[in-house]
């Protein structure tokens, strides 16, 4: 009898744990609200706001370091210092790294959602088109042949989070100053670890 009781709970609670992450996985994700207008009176965390900084590499200036743990993107100047910007980065299950160029830039870019965040996130329209409601915000700089992008966001609160698809996210105001100082072909470092 008690065995039996233990195997019926065990099922419940199996079920009930099933049905909990069903659930989650159909709610918005917080990074993408198509629509929403961005709150650019958001007072992020001075962390997160532009700025300068000393900042040691061995890479080139003019070349981007992201430091995913650290939510920052790094726009290397030379002489030691690099132009330091707040980012959202992607979620857990969601994180990359490598070496790659930006092949393509755009301004209040178009948004197509890849059919693996459709099939992730069902409720998102097929298409966008630019404009300030859109989740790729005032710009965006493409990363090699993947589906990856440096862009703005309609969501500034969510920079410092790790929140997105695996995208890095600036503030609108952030992602048009670091548009207009790299080029096409600019060298990009995605690192997961600081380094030592």
């Amino acid at each position: 009898m008690m065995l039996r009781h233990l195997t019926w709970m065990m099922l419940v609670t199996a079920g009930l744990m099933l049905s909990a992450s069903h659930s989650s996985a159909q709610q918005p994700d917080v990074g993408d609200q198509p629509g929403l207008l961005a709150d650019d009176t958001v007072d992020l965390d001075p962390e997160y706001r532009k700025q300068m900084v000393l900042y040691r590499t061995t890479e080139a200036p003019g070349s981007i370091i992201i430091a995913t743990a650290e939510r920052h993107l790094y726009l290397v100047q030379g002489n030691g210092r690099a132009i330091r910007y707040g980012i959202g980065v992607g979620r857990d299950g969601f994180t990359w790294q490598g070496l790659l160029n930006i092949t393509r830039k755009a301004e209040w870019p178009d948004w197509t959602p890849p059919p693996e965040m459709i099939q992730r996130q069902p409720y998102l329209p097929r298409f966008m088109a630019g404009g300030p409601g859109n989740p790729l915000g005032a710009r965006a700089m493409y990363l090699g042949t993947t589906v990856y992008r440096i862009h703005g966001t309609n969501r500034p609160d969510t920079i410092g989070t790790a929140v997105s698809s695996g995208c890095f996210r600036l503030v609108n105001a952030d992602v048009a100053d670091l548009y207009d100082r790299i080029p096409v072909g600019t060298r990009v470092v995605v690192r997961q670890k600081p380094e030592l």
